[in-house]
């Protein structure tokens, strides 16, 4: 079994990053420049939002960082987009979501310039990567096809299940997964709730990618040896032996499916590392223009 070092591989990437921005600098060019809008007071969202900032900051990037008030009204929050679409000294943008229930997530996502929408979220961008043209890949599947690259997995013509069917993550890396391309040519079966007998459609897998959302929901008896396992969940769970009364696990029962696993992913220091370095290549590719010329 290879654990899958999210942590060491996002340091390779960003020294990777930073010695590009320091030619791009020395070349006379723009430093690259990310900013992050971040509505109210989310504990997981401030901790995510301050990684990023760290991460611009270790590859040179100019970061801006606007926080606002959960209370802030959703065309003032659409005013901030607009003047973040229309400043030319910003490469790329995000929204960090969840946004407050009084604010439809859709609307704000829809307002943002598909050239800066460093999330991938947009649906000119989703609709691109649907088609496999230039576009930007959501950050967390971009993660996941970096780690299968790197680790040299062989994905052409392997069955992949893919658990969770969200727009940021589980849809849109079966159709990654499923393109004609180096890290993909999977036959994908994608599985959500309603899917019957999930555990017999998890056991087909070659390749799972577990983005479920719920603690160590996957079990040692529903893969089988060999399986390499990409385990998006980040889950707190109740520990009073540890030093904060909580861990962090993710969808798949580690200490079950890692002896049957060739390859895995450990939570923490795996695909949530990967995803903030994602982040900083897409904006990387909207400063140099690599997208949309």
């Amino acid at each position: 079994m290879t654990l899958i070092d999210g942590k060491k591989l996002s340091e390779t990437i960003k020294q990777e990053i930073a010695q590009e921005v320091e030619a791009i600098q020395k070349a006379g060019g723009k430093t690259p420049h990310l900013a992050a809008v971040l509505v109210g007071e989310d504990p997981a969202s401030q901790a995510y939002v301050r990684s990023k900032v760290k991460s611009c900051e270790q590859v040179g990037f100019q970061s801006t960082l606007i926080r606002r008030d959960a209370s802030i009204s959703e065309q003032e929050l659409l005013d901030i987009v607009t003047q973040l679409n229309e400043d030319p000294s910003i490469d790329g943008f995000i929204v960090q979501l969840p946004l407050p229930k009084h604010i439809d997530e859709n609307k704000v996502i829809l307002a943002i310039d598909p050239r800066k929408d460093v999330d991938g979220f947009h649906p000119v961008n989703f609709g691109r990567m649907a088609q496999g043209l230039p576009c930007f890949i959501p950050a967390t599947p971009f993660g996941i096809l970096q780690m299968l690259e790197r680790y040299e997995i062989p994905t052409s013509g392997k069955h992949c299940v893919v658990l969770g069917r969200s727009n940021i993550v589980g849809t849109p890396i079966s159709i990654l997964l499923s393109r004609k391309a180096k890290v993909g040519d999977c036959t994908v079966t994608l599985t959500h709730s309603r899917t019957k007998d999930l555990p017999a459609e998890v056991r087909r897998a070659d390749i799972l990618v577990a983005a479920i959302g719920i603690p160590e929901f996957v079990k040692g008896d529903w893969v089988k040896e060999g399986v390499v396992v990409i385990d998006v969940g980040i889950n707190r769970v109740d520990d009073p032996t540890a030093k904060n009364g909580y861990r962090l696990v993710g969808d798949v029962d580690f200490e079950e499916v890692a002896p049957k696993s060739s390859f895995i992913t450990p939570v923490p220091g795996g695909v949530g590392l990967m995803t903030v370095t994602s982040l900083l290549l897409n904006t990387l590719k909207a400063a140099k223009k690599e997208i949309y010329p």
